[in-house]
């Protein structure tokens, strides 16, 4: 069966402040994310999918987005820059989700870091 590579968008709030950057994100702000997961794997036989999205939606925010929207995020992150973040969030993610290729985090809907895990 040929692989296929499913997305999902999340959408949640979070506060933070970067402690090492001089300008104006060292002061508390909040922010508007989106997250896009992907994954990629071999398209079941008998069901068609590569799995099914809305198990993909729970497992994205049982693992990672609860601990995430509407808290402070330096509450468990030292450095909470978009790169330690997404970071942070395939690390939550990928013991339980083999087929993770890729996550893009948008802090506003110009600015995005992705992540594809260790090379």
């Amino acid at each position: 069966m040929p692989k296929v590579e499913i997305r999902v968008e999340f959408l949640f709030s979070a506060a933070h402040r970067l402690p090492f950057y001089d300008g104006p994100c060292f002061r508390l702000h909040g922010h508007n994310y989106k997250l896009v997961a992907a994954v990629e794997d071999e398209v079941d036989p008998r069901t068609g999918m590569v799995m099914d999205f809305e198990v993909l939606r729970k497992l994205v925010w049982e693992k990672a987005l609860d601990r995430c929207d509407h808290h402070n995020l330096n509450d468990f992150l030292e450095n909470p820059t978009a790169e330690n973040i997404v970071v942070w969030i395939w690390d939550q993610l990928k013991p339980t989700l083999p087929g993770l290729k890729e996550l893009v985090l948008f802090e506003t809907p110009e600015y995005s870091v992705a992540y594809r895990g260790e090379k």
